[in-house]
């Protein structure tokens, strides 16, 4: 379990940071598995569609998660240092403020949430929902902003991540050299995994594959149990073998790709972002 960022005195270590970031990836696949219920509902991201009492011009999606994080700002969830909102010019909040240790230099300088909401609204919606309208414009909008704090949380984490990996005695001093010569192409090659990188994306086709399931249809024996209960298993442990499409509530190739193709990278984005700016 990761600790308390409220009483957290030095940066994480990469084991704690996993625990999280393990737990962000259920998350975020339940968050993509609940917005695949309701149709892509492609009005409520399109400025001018609805209007607005109080004369905003934007989308539904937009106002509506402007009207959340404005709530949300005033019991100080943005003030935790791992929380980073899609709105400017948020309340204060009503709540006294909260001390958190030092950890990050400057932690909300580095906010890349613009990119984030038009990777989820022009890529991932489109690929997790059906085409159509089936009005449930209030639901839609509610799941897609669970989805778009989750991704924005877990992508953000990249400046614990960055801290931690420059904190290492095995590579500070190396870290140090590279961003005094504002080298990003070796701080990327530094910081990469390649292998970490690739168990990931087997465990997040593996999880939505398994999360993704509908198991109402699973034949039970007389005791409640599934029949052949390892067969999640073996169909996960399969998948990459065969051809054969495994029926899931959710496209589990584009949550690989989601995470391959947007998710790392943009972590890695703001993991060079804040190295760059560690010794300012």
């Amino acid at each position: 379990m990761s600790r308390n960022l409220l009483i957290l005195g030095a940066a994480p270590d990469l084991g704690e940071l996993r625990d999280t970031l393990v737990r962000l990836e259920d998350t975020i696949i339940f968050a993509l598995i609940e917005r695949s219920q309701f149709k892509h509902n492609s009005d409520i991201y399109k400025a001018g569609k609805m209007h607005f009492k109080d004369g905003y011009r934007g989308s539904f999606v937009s106002w509506f998660l402007k009207e959340v994080e404005h709530v949300h700002a005033k019991v100080r969830r943005y003030n935790s240092p791992d929380e980073y909102p899609f709105t400017d010019n948020l309340p204060e909040p009503v709540l006294p403020p909260l001390e958190y240790p030092p950890v990050l230099v400057d932690p909300q300088n580095i906010n890349i949430n613009d990119e984030i909401f038009n990777v989820y609204v022009n890529t991932v919606v489109p690929g997790i929902t059906s085409d159509g309208d089936d009005k449930n414009y209030g639901s839609s909008a509610t799941r897609d902003i669970e989805c778009l704090q989750a991704l924005s949380r877990r992508i953000h984490y990249g400046k614990f991540v960055a801290e931690s990996k420059f904190q290492d005695p095995k590579t500070h001093d190396e870290y140090v050299r590279l961003i005094k010569e504002k080298n990003r192409d070796r701080l990327m090659e530094l910081l990469t995994n390649t292998r970490v990188e690739e168990l990931l994306l087997k465990r997040l086709k593996a999880k939505a594959i398994i999360y993704g399931q509908d198991l109402s249809a699973a034949s039970l024996d007389a005791n409640g149990n599934i029949n052949n209960g390892c067969s999640l298993l073996a169909t996960t442990a399969s998948a990459d073998a065969s051809d054969e499409r495994v029926k899931s509530r959710v496209n589990y190739d584009l949550v690989v790709s989601l995470y391959r193709d947007y998710v790392i990278p943009l972590t890695k984005e703001v993991e060079i972002e804040y190295l760059l700016h560690r010794l300012d």
